[in-house]
């Protein structure tokens, strides 16, 4: 599967170590991830040489080209915010995590689009697991469809 993966870059990156974990049981599991260089530590420095039409564009593309968005949202982030509305008007499966201390915008918790799901995690682990266990079930509900047909 092909999966965007939305996380906080100019927001704050004290979540680095989840992001790499999450990223990392993806790609482990066979799943494509093209923003895999958002979990790594060099991205700030990577990224300011991209002008902001560039990273929208090439943003806007791979979202549109996913099959699933998932976006690790404990840090707030207006950029992670707008990627996961865009995925959700046009139809794509969201998965949110988040620490399962940390206060998550409204406007995420809140949301009734058929297409989201939110979910709390206590350790960097559990944030992989929520995520496959995700991803499966989205693989799952493709395969039924298909079946189907």
């Amino acid at each position: 599967m092909n999966i965007y993966f939305a996380c906080s870059i100019t927001g704050g990156r004290k979540d680095t170590k989840v992001y790499q974990v999450i990223v990392k049981a993806m790609q482990a599991a066979g799943h494509e991830v093209p923003t895999a260089l958002l979990a790594s530590e060099k991205v700030v420095d990577l990224e300011i040489v991209v002008s902001p039409r560039d990273v929208y564009t090439r943003d806007i593309a791979w979202i549109d080209n996913c099959d699933v968005l998932v976006a690790e949202v404990s840090t707030p982030s207006h950029g992670v915010g707008y990627e996961i509305s865009h995925a959700l008007r046009i139809g794509k499966p969201v998965l949110c995590v988040h620490r399962h201390d940390v206060l998550v915008s409204k406007m995420l918790t809140g949301n009734t689009h058929p297409n989201i799901t939110v979910q709390s995690y206590r350790s960097d682990e559990e944030a992989a697991q929520v995520v496959l266990s995700f991803l499966n079930s989205i693989t799952e509900e493709v395969e039924l469809q298909s079946y189907s047909e």
